[in-house]
């Protein structure tokens, strides 16, 4: 019989005496004494009580010196909420200064919450008066001593029930209908039994044209059985079915309720301005889990005015106004609107979808600073986008502004709507991150995060200034996507591993300083010199080639679908497309100082003497100015150009650029018609539609021609020996079509 003996663990004896001393200062100093007492009471300590506010003094009694501390990690979102509050107040605000603003903090407890925001909004300035509701006596107590010590004497403790509160400031007898400015919930509508009584409450009190809603809460949510409640959620929130029934159960032995009654309700009755679904990763990340959400939201009664657009979706992408007098608002939104008359349906073309002005409405307030993003109910095309596609764009808008024939003060010309289209949602996130940085950053954080495509404050930017003038999807998304600034933000999106694939080449062919001298080259014969004998051999090679004609990656790094690929492949091959493409280039445009295109593909960045037109001091503070008044032209859509064009009135239009669009086409799409159809009736007479494409002589050319548009090439490239036909020279052909 065969004996093992484990063999013996020993420590050295410095070890030992360490450990010994590290716990010994752990018990001395208390360290673990608040963790201990918050298990006691919120795991062990049996509550007994019936009472509501018993229950809760029971409970909080014994660590109420102890909450702050122990819930910091626990109650995520809180500081994320306030920051976004504040974005919102100072802007909302921005245009009444001076107007009377009071905060109410429904179950605020310690009072950490008012603390928290006098870093964003200082107390004593900003607010003319604050109260604290709350039920609980021994977490009121600790807000008493927190706010005595910081001296704040427009600071109020009422020990009330948050579904009967009352401010000593209402004079007995006489309505507080609208008379609040702010509102919080902060982990207390889960804990309020009478909730639908403390909403109904907030909406009544809650100024209807200004007032500020905001709500961080733990929830639960299954399947999202509607379209709505999609598109008012927001992405995550769903939760799966093991993390529902264990959250639930678990919550509601402290008699807090994760149920969705509180969160649908909430959003019933109040219109969305954000919506962000988080996980708390406490303790044991990917494990603990606790679903939470933070909710930003405006009475349903909301008067539109600059500061709050209302929308209101129906299906599809139908928009309506739900304000309470659609004439006024629809009127401010467009001056030549006629006037509409209050109860008399209504319906109009607007920004390519359908305004029905039709009460009741049942839907949801769609509220933005500007109203640049048209909603979009989520589809199943719209899935297919995980993110953009592209970080930058490939069309010279030199060229486009030369043939536009709009005005020679570029940015001075002031078009009455410019109406963006893509399909894929990420995209417009893009855009609205664009133009809400040109309304709200200075030039230096704007160039920082488009020009160096980096920035270590990007979140700080997020909450505290970009997010009053984002769609709550936008703002989803790069909460989401938090660290895309962290480094370069142009090696993200599907066009970024084209761009990491290119770098690492040239990596390997151990040519990286030599990309760095073509940049940075003084004259077109140098840089010509340094293309020609280093990296011409290197992009023209075998390998490359190859990598190039495969159709996965042409579509999901370059962003080139099979119906163009194949156009592309009937005039030639890969590697004379790319010869025709790059050679012409290097003798034409110096990257240092003008082709930023190529210098950003080989960089990642962009440099202040190479960049995009917006992007330059001048043309940032040209857009800037005003307010921004400018960009009040844009109207973002998330829809087929087709759908879109199908909204607008006849001969609305006067330019179109549709860029390579048709190329996606197959030659037998019937699709295609209905497109140049629609272009010729919203086209005015003598207006214009450009294009590009990746063949020299485009196949739908004829579609325009039997429609009755005049077709004419604006360039068409000749081959490796012929000359760019602009700083980029992807396509083969830029075309223009006039309506006759």
């Amino acid at each position: 019989m065969l004996a093992f003996k484990a063999p013996a663990l020993s420590l050295p004896a410095p070890a030992l005496f360490l450990a010994a001393c590290l716990a010994f200062y752990v018990l001395r100093s208390g360290f673990l004494r608040p963790y201990l007492k918050f298990i006691w009471h919120c795991f062990i300590r049996p509550i007994g009580a019936v009472d509501q506010k018993a229950r809760l003094e029971k409970f909080y009694e014994g660590q109420a010196d102890v909450y702050d501390t122990t819930r910091d990690r626990l109650l995520r979102g809180r500081k994320t909420m306030l920051s976004l509050s504040a974005a919102h107040l100072k802007s909302i605000r921005a245009a009444q200064p001076g107007k009377r603003l009071v905060w109410i903090d429904v179950g605020g407890g310690t009072g950490y919450n008012i603390e928290l925001m006098n870093k964003h909004m200082p107390i004593l300035e900003s607010f003319d008066a604050v109260y604290l509701i709350d039920l609980c006596e021994p977490l009121l107590e600790i807000a008493r001593k927190r706010f005595q010590q910081r001296g704040w004497t427009n600071v109020h403790v009422l020990c009330q029930d948050a579904g009967e509160f009352s401010l000593p400031e209402w004079t007995k007898g006489s309505d507080p209908k609208g008379s609040v400015g702010f509102v919080t919930l902060s982990y207390s509508l889960s804990m309020i039994p009478s909730f639908y009584t403390v909403l109904d409450r907030v909406e009544h009190v809650l100024c209807p044209k200004d007032g500020l809603l905001s709500v961080v809460d733990f929830y639960t949510a299954g399947k999202q059985p509607s379209l709505h409640e999609k598109a008012i959620g927001g992405a995550s929130k769903e939760c799966g079915w093991v993390s529902r029934w264990f959250w639930q159960i678990w919550f509601d032995f402290d008699h807090v309720s994760l149920s969705p009654a509180r969160r649908s309700y909430l959003e019933y009755k109040f219109g969305t301005i954000k919506s962000y679904n988080g996980r708390n990763q406490f303790i044991l990340p990917f494990i603990v889990r606790i679903p939470y959400y933070i909710w930003l939201g405006r009475p349903r009664s909301c008067d539109v005015s600059r500061a709050c657009h209302a929308f209101e979706v129906e299906g599809g992408n139908m928009v309506g106004n739900c304000s309470p007098a659609p004439s006024k608002a629809i009127k401010e939104a467009d001056d030549s609107i006629p006037s509409l008359q209050l109860g008399q349906p209504t319906s109009r073309n607007e920004g390519g979808v359908v305004i029905d002005i039709t009460p009741p409405f049942s839907s949801f307030h769609y509220h933005l600073n500007r109203h640049w993003r048209l909603p979009y109910y989520e589809q199943p095309v719209h899935k297919e986008f995980r993110t953009f596609i592209y970080s930058f764009t490939w069309a010279n808008p030199l060229e486009d502004m030369r043939h536009l024939q709009l005005s020679p003060q570029g940015f001075h010309v002031r078009p009455q709507r410019i109406h963006c289209v893509d399909m894929n949602p990420c995209q417009g996130h893009l855009l609205e991150l664009k133009l809400a940085g040109i309304q709200s950053l200075d030039y230096d954080d704007f160039f920082a995060l488009f020009g160096k495509g980096r920035h270590a404050n990007f979140r700080r930017l997020l909450d505290s200034n970009l997010a009053p003038h984002l769609s709550s999807s936008a703002y989803q998304f790069w909460r989401i996507n938090i660290k895309a600034f962290s480094s370069s933000f142009y090696l993200r999106g599907y066009s970024g591993w084209a761009l990491r694939l290119t770098g690492f080449i040239f990596r390997l062919a151990g040519v990286s300083k030599d990309i760095q001298a073509l940049c940075t080259a003084d004259t077109l014969k140098e840089q010509e010199e340094i293309w020609k004998t280093k990296l011409r051999p290197v992009l023209l090679n075998p390998v490359v080639v190859a990598l190039l004609k495969n159709p996965v990656f042409c579509w999901n790094a370059l962003g080139v679908p099979l119906n163009q690929r194949q156009m592309l492949l009937d005039e030639g091959n890969i590697y004379e497309f790319v010869r025709d493409t790059l050679d012409p280039l290097v003798s034409s445009h110096l990257l240092k100082t003008g082709n930023y295109f190529y210098l950003l593909a080989l960089l990642g960045h962009y440099t202040p003497e190479s960049c995009p037109e917006y992007l330059t001091r001048a043309g940032f503070e040209a857009l800037k100015a005003n307010n921004g008044q400018v960009l009040d032209a844009f109207r973002l859509h998330t829809d087929s150009i087709v759908n879109v064009l199908r909204g607008l009135s006849d001969c609305s239009l006067t330019r179109a650029l549709i860029m390579d669009h048709l190329d996606w086409f197959a030659p037998s799409s019937p699709d295609i018609d209905e497109e140049v159809a629609e272009l010729h009736r919203v086209i005015a007479p003598g207006g214009f539609v450009f294009w590009r494409s990746a063949a020299r002589k485009p196949w739908y050319n004829v579609n325009f021609e039997h429609r009755g548009f005049k077709v004419t090439a604006l360039g068409v490239r000749q081959g490796e020996k012929g000359p760019a036909l602009d700083r980029v020279n992807m396509y083969a052909s830029f075309w223009r079509a006039v309506r006759m």
